[in-house]
């Protein structure tokens, strides 16, 4: 039977991904710690706690996928300003703007629309687990079944 208590612990299944903002790891931490400790109590838990634990696993991986993409592009464009013929004389030129410090730039917003995306998404399915409802969170890979 599906009862308010059931509804509030889904709904903080998610919510407690903002605990990153606290804790390290604290959105992967959060999640996992509060779908373990309820998911035997209702199947309306655990399926909110595998679709939060999932998401916040499916938003790593596409992180450090960005993250590692974007790394050389930063140090090409790092070094790229460096004049070098002196080793007393170091200048650095922020100029000239470099083809790949676009592409940098680009994967950098996408990082931050990503995180935008994320908040909302997470939002979203914590009034749908207090509403009673089941939520699917969209681009994520099914880590736990």
């Amino acid at each position: 039977m599906l009862n308010n208590h059931y509804k509030n612990i889904a709904a903080f299944v998610h919510l407690s991904s903002f605990s990153r903002f606290l804790i390290p790891l604290g959105n992967f931490l959060g999640p996992l710690i509060l779908w373990l400790l309820n998911k035997d109590k209702s199947e309306f838990i655990d399926q909110h706690g595998k679709q939060a634990v999932n998401f916040q696993l499916s938003m790593l991986l596409y992180t450090i996928v960005i993250g590692t993409i974007s790394i050389p592009f930063f140090f090409i464009n790092l070094f790229h300003g460096f004049d070098f013929n002196e080793f007393h004389h170091f200048s650095f030129s922020t100029n000239k703007a470099f083809p790949l410090m676009f592409i940098g730039g680009g994967l950098g917003i996408i990082a931050v629309v990503g995180f935008l995306f994320e908040f909302v998404l997470v939002i979203m399915a914590s009034l749908k687990a207090k509403d009673g409802m089941s939520f699917k969170y969209p681009l994520t890979i099914n880590f736990i079944k």
